[in-house]
């Protein structure tokens, strides 16, 4: 394995663009539209969002941030991130998946630097060695501008999960701030259980975090080769902005005829030349309420409480609430989930919460109960 040297290029400035426009249905009745989990301290005291942006401090600057979400989300999005240009904050008016979210990205950190190398990030990752994620951007970094490739970071697995996609590691091509490049070999969709378990005894997979990492010119050539149809509409964008229009109404113009697809299918997938950094910190997307019990203490019984709460004689419980005044009380019950808010409350057991999606879904075709969304 070679030990590539940047030493003499003139390295160009970096910028990170974070996705936080999900709706977070799985966590339920916390998280709502306007204010879904990547805007609520799920895991934490802040807000995933906030968490997110204070762990790259000493990489980038704040003014090298980029935000999207959709336009529900905006003005809890400018509150969380009030140390942040406004006008880096950006508000899809319509959901159209992670491709069109990132050739957006491109247009956006092109217009400010067309050298740019710049990163992908979610907004509600949990990691808690920041230390370690900023030292593997770095090198994540390095690799996308010393080779224009697409990088990918990948996250060493600890249990045969079936809920995320997967990342099959080739050879090893460099090494960039101690790290090594590894060249992916194939990524492969959410496996069945069976599947994921050989995945993990196998040793030679990684798990998809989607996160990727860029020069502007890079994406730019893969979106057009790959989604020439959504590069387009980002064409006519800039066209409207060079021509004063806003932001705004250039998005409303375009968005809604774009082609919904995930940055995953549309390009990724078919790329040549993706690299992965294997991560060395941990890292949890936390994507339903029994992943949340993986980050707090549990008593002897199993029980996981954040809030007020007395159990007796209860075993295997999560019970979430932020209320100062509510006292939630579980009598010989095992394993549910338990989630109080002002206006509703969630008892589920721990295996339906993959299910709480479709009762969301049930709740917003009955009349009335928008405000419950």
């Amino acid at each position: 394995m070679q030990t590539l040297s940047t030493e003499g290029i003139d390295m160009p400035k970096r910028y990170v663009v974070i996705m936080a426009g999900g709706r977070g249905e799985r966590f339920w009745p916390e998280s709502r539209l306007a204010r879904p989990k990547q805007l609520l301290p799920i895991v934490g005291d802040a807000p995933m969002l906030r968490q997110t942006l204070d762990r790259l401090k000493g990489l980038i600057p704040a003014e090298n941030c980029f935000i999207i979400t959709n336009r529900e989300q905006l003005d809890a999005v400018r509150e969380i991130c009030d140390d942040l240009d406004p006008s880096k904050l950006i508000g899809e008016p319509v959901g159209r998946d992670t491709a069109a979210a990132v050739s957006l990205a491109c247009l956006l950190v092109e217009r400010e630097d067309p050298e740019a190398s710049f990163a992908i990030l979610p907004a509600d990752a949990v990691i808690h060695d920041d230390a370690c994620f900023r030292s593997t951007l770095e090198a994540a970094f390095l690799a996308a501008e010393t080779n224009s490739m697409i990088i990918t970071v990948g996250i060493k697995p600890s249990h045969p999960a079936t809920g995320y996609g997967y990342i099959r590691k080739g050879e090893a091509i460099g090494s960039f701030a101690n790290q090594s490049l590894i060249a992916v070999s194939q990524f492969v969709e959410k496996p069945a259980l069976e599947t994921a378990r050989q995945y993990l005894s196998d040793g030679g997979y990684c798990w998809n975090a989607g996160m990727f990492i860029w020069q502007v010119a890079t994406i730019r050539r893969a979106l057009q080769t790959h989604t020439p149809s959504l590069w387009q509409s980002m064409q006519g964008i800039a066209e409207g902005l060079d021509q004063g229009q806003t932001l705004a109404d250039c998005l409303d113009h375009y968005y809604p005829n774009m082609e919904k697809i995930s940055i995953d299918y549309a390009v990724i997938e078919k790329a040549r030349d993706v690299g992965m950094i294997e991560a060395s910190f941990d890292w949890d997307d936390v994507g339903e309420w029994p992943a949340v019990a993986r980050h707090y203490p549990a008593d002897a019984d199993g029980n996981v409480v954040r809030g007020d709460a007395q159990l007796t004689a209860a075993a295997g419980n999560i019970v979430y609430s932020r209320s100062d005044t509510h006292l939630i009380g579980l009598l010989g019950v095992k394993d549910l989930i338990v989630v109080h808010t002002a206006d509703a409350t969630l008892i589920c057991h721990k295996d339906a919460a993959q299910d709480i999606k479709q009762m969301v879904k049930d709740l917003s075709a009955q009349p009335g109960r928008d405000h419950l969304l």
